[in-house]
This record gives C-alpha cells, sequence and structure tokens, in this order.
C-alpha cells in the first residue's frame, strides 16, 4: 500500500509540476473560467484531465512495450540523461530571462467545455513522451510494476496532478494575472529543477 501511495504522490506532482507554466491549457483553462464561468472552468480542466489519462494510457503501452528489450532501456535511459540536462540547462536560462509579458490566450470557438478541454489536451502529443519516459525511469527505480493496479494509479495520478494545476488557474487566475513574471519564473525554476532530479536518478540507475 505504502508503495502505491508513493507512486501516487510522485507521479500527481510530475503531472502537476508540467502543467503549471503558462501554456495552451491551462490559459484556456483560465479563460473559459473567465468568460463562461469557474465552474465551466473546471468542467474544462476535467476534459483536459481526462485526454491526459488517455494519453498517459498509450505512454504506459509504449514503455511496457520497450522495457521487454533491455538494450532499448539503455539506450533511452542515455538519450534521457541527456535531455534531462538539456531542459534544466533550458528552464533556469528562461527562468533567468524571463520578460514580464502580459497572458496570451488562444482564442476559440465557443463550444462544450468539456470537448473543448479533451481536444486542445490530445493535441498536446508531448505528453506522451513524457509521462513514457517518466513511467519508464519510475520501472527502473522500482517505484512502479507492470501490473494493472500500478497501471491504473500511475494513470488516475497524472489526471488529478494536471486538473489541479487546471484547478488553480480557474480559481486564481486573476491573481497570477498580475504576477505573471514571478509566477512564470518560479515554475521553470521548479521545472529545472525537476529535470536535475530526474537526471542524478538517471545516472544513479545507468552507472550502477
Amino acid at each position: 500500500m505504502q508503495q502505491l501511495v508513493t507512486l501516487f504522490v510522485f507521479t500527481s506532482a510530475a503531472a502537476f509540476i508540467a502543467s503549471l507554466p503558462p501554456g495552451l491549457l491551462n490559459l484556456n483553462a483560465a479563460k473559459t473560467g473567465v468568460e463562461k464561468g469557474k465552474s465551466n472552468g473546471v468542467i474544462f480542466g476535467l476534459g483536459v484531465s481526462v485526454a491526459v489519462m488517455l494519453q498517459t494510457y498509450l505512454a504506459v503501452r509504449i514503455a511496457k512495450y520497450i522495457s521487454r528489450n533491455q538494450h532499448v532501456i539503455e539506450v533511452l535511459m542515455q538519450i534521457a540523461l541527456v535531455l534531462f540536462f538539456v531542459l534544466a540547462i533550458y528552464f533556469f536560462v528562461k527562468a533567468k530571462k524571463q520578460h514580464r509579458e502580459p497572458f496570451v490566450v488562444v482564442e476559440a470557438k465557443k463550444r462544450n467545455s468539456f470537448s473543448k478541454g479533451v481536444f486542445l489536451a490530445l493535441i498536446n502529443l508531448l505528453a506522451i513522451p513524457y509521462y513514457s519516459g517518466l513511467n519508464t525511469i519510475f520501472q527502473a527505480q522500482g517505484f512502479m510494476s507492470y501490473n494493472i493496479v500500478d497501471e491504473i494509479i500511475f494513470i488516475i495520478a497524472t489526471g488529478s496532478g494536471t486538473f489541479l494545476a487546471m484547478y488553480l488557474y480557474v480559481f486564481y487566475f486573476d491573481r497570477m494575472e498580475h504576477k505573471t513574471n514571478a509566477f512564470s519564473k518560479n515554475s521553470n525554476y521548479i521545472l529545472s529543477a525537476l529535470m536535475v532530479l530526474l537526471f542524478i536518478i538517471t545516472c544513479v540507475r545507468l552507472f550502477n
């Protein structure tokens, strides 16, 4: 049970942090909340979360397929090592160079908030390699195994973390709007720290 709780907390935190920086999904969640009411913003966030869970299911299937070939895992972890290092530097530099800019929201036609959330999340294909890589690392570190319970917990946790980030944008957009620079900078610092942590974990896994 403790292992499942750990898996849920770590996965939710990773999903939450990945969803924090201002982008297409969270800004449109805020926009929906402002234009159509906070309840519609929450429904939009639910749509995003459902889509993310569908993408995570696909990511788990990909990671499970890859795990059957140990050589492929080692190559992917080497690639991930470089990727985490580059991303850590990228987010750190981005935070250092952050300028004050207004929130920019993508205009969209009025439609059902839930379906709009699902649609916009599904076209964000970066979620698939992100959660596939995260799943592979968690499996390698013993946080999870490829059984049905662990997979369900992992999938639900990604949806929960994503929804929490959407919820914060819907209900606290009016406050964040006046602190865009600080909020974006802090988010990028957090992402940079996360990449460093994943880099260290991957190093330990590769060289032990």
